[in-house]
């Protein structure tokens, strides 16, 4: 996710202006310095002030929001929310100072704007509550730490952080679509399932709804090496014994590029977090793999992306499931067919399985089985680099499939589709 620093570029050209201007007063027989005077302040009051003159100050972000027309196959509607916690519109301050030759100290302090949480959105809860405060409207924290970083050591980060583990498999994708299409259900995540008929499924085992996510920042302590041969690793624990390590890879071969990481992360002391929604979001006990690949063949524009993930649940407090395994592929063409910037087309599929146990109820009556879901996308993303900015489209269709045993008063069922079309835009500053 690009993020761009364009302060002093505007600095730059709001002083250029001063400048022309006071000349073209002076010319005229004008008060240039008055005017340039005034111009100066002018900039002085809208420029990001430093704290001290030994920490560098920047200022970044992005706004996103989107437009989303769903149908769960029984209601219908349209909704304007934001893309999601950790994705929604954001303000990020960061800054470092030299130590010594080779050796810096920083800071990251990242504050996010949720006014419609698409990730708790639903057929009853159009507005949704920001995850970060539990409010409709609100601007929570989500990364607060510092570090220290040797050039040839590699980086520690100590503080409230994306863990090393965070998103691990789907960052490595470059094709200019990663927001609108990636594994996890943002658009879809709080929507409850319906079976053919209509009938909503709510489970004992979980929230009978279509999404599950484990990937907010978390109170840590981090290491990142320094990369060698496009190689780097990271690792981080913290959270009551949450620990994860992470490897990645990036490279071109033969007008190729090419970028792979894969991590592992464990929770061991039945760590869970519940917000105020209430909604547990990282499950006790369990163990994740991860990994993900993107290889762009740069003359043409055509890419590739995979990713596979498998969840490994230590404990049954969730309803004795056992695993899960996400499969997840998305191929197209990043093109330069307009002026604008890259236009990026794609096609995406999504298999989960549930191996283990899932325990319901349909109608009052008794669910145990296992479940898959299956989700096939398309979409097209509008890059404007003049303004740092993608809009995008697209259509998605879901299903889930459950499987009964034979102790189950219901039988082997699959859910009504849910579809949704979405339009949404993010510029960057």
């Amino acid at each position: 996710m690009m993020k761009y620093s364009l302060g002093a570029l505007v600095a730059a050209g709001v002083l250029a202006g001063g400048f022309a201007t006071s000349a073209s007063a002076a010319d005229l027989g004008g008060n240039c310095c008055a005017d340039l005077e005034e111009r100066i302040a002018e900039l002085e009051a809208t420029t990001a002030r430093k704290g001290n003159r030994k920490v560098s100050l920047t200022v970044s972000g992005w706004v996103g929001q989107q437009v989303t027309w769903w149908d769960d196959g029984h209601d219908s509607n349209v909704y304007v929310t934001d893309l999601g916690t950790t994705l929604a519109s954001h303000v990020m301050f960061t800054g470092q100072a030299q130590i010594m030759p080779g050796w810096t100290a920083g800071y990251v302090l990242h504050l996010e704007a949720v006014g419609s949480d698409s990730l708790t959105t639903s057929q009853g809860v159009p507005d949704g509550k920001s995850i970060l405060t539990g409010t409709s409207n609100g601007v929570g924290t989500l990364q607060s730490f510092w570090f220290i970083k040797s050039d040839q050591l590699g980086k520690i980060s100590v503080g409230k952080q994306s863990q090393a583990s965070d998103n691990t498999a789907i960052l490595v994708d470059g094709s200019g679509s990663l927001v609108p299409a990636n594994w996890v259900p943002f658009d879809s995540f709080s929507f409850f399932l319906r079976a053919k008929d209509g009938t909503p499924l709510t489970t004992i085992a979980g929230t009978g709804r279509w999404g599950d996510v484990n990937g907010l920042p978390t109170n840590s302590v981090r290491y990142d090496s320094p990369t060698f041969a496009g190689f780097s690793v990271s690792a981080s624990w913290g959270e009551d014994d949450f620990w994860d390590v992470a490897a990645r890879y990036a490279g071109e071969w033969n007008s190729v590029k090419v970028s792979v990481a894969a991590a592992y992360s464990q929770t061991n002391s039945s760590l869970s977090a519940t917000f105020p929604f209430g909604n547990t979001l990282q499950a006790p006990d369990t163990g994740y793999f991860q990994i993900g690949a993107y290889a762009e063949h740069v003359p043409t524009g055509l890419f590739l992306y995979g990713a596979y993930g498998h969840l490994d649940y230590f404990s049954d407090s969730y309803g004795n499931r056992d695993s899960e395994d996400t499969y997840y592929i998305k191929g197209g063409l990043r093109k330069r067919l307009n002026p604008l910037g890259h236009t990026v087309f794609y096609g995406e599929y999504q298999h989960g399985d549930n191996s283990g146990q899932l325990r319901g109820e349909i109608e009052d009556l008794d669910f145990s089985g296992t479940s898959s879901v299956r989700m096939w996308g398309l979409g097209v993303v509008q890059e404007i680099d003049a303004a740092a900015m993608s809009l995008w489209l697209k259509y998605r269709n879901t299903q889930g499939k459950f499987s009964a045993d034979a102790d189950s008063d219901v039988g082997s069922f699959s859910s009504d589709s849910f579809q949704e079309v979405t339009f949404g835009a993010l510029i960057n500053f």
